[in-house]
């Protein structure tokens, strides 16, 4: 069984599990859609960091064509 560990750097809150590979699988565990590897803690935030602002746009992206769609028909 792989290790785990939950780090925070104020901002974010990680859950980095070590690959059979080396290096880190990255969730969050307030957003569990964010999922991401990395080599370092520091490469896993900001791997996390890049996650979440592609979450954030894809998100805003899917609600203005809902928002199109529901006011074309």
């Amino acid at each position: 069984m792989s290790k785990r560990y939950t780090v925070s750097d104020g901002k974010l809150v990680l859950t980095l599990e070590e690959a059979e590979e080396g290096g880190y699988v990255v969730i969050s565990p307030l957003n569990p859609e964010l999922i991401t590897q990395a080599e370092t803690i520091e490469e896993a935030f900001a791997n996390a960091r890049d996650a979440a602002k592609a979450l954030k746009q894809s998100r805003a992206k899917l609600m203005r064509r809902s928002s199109a769609s529901r006011s074309r028909g």
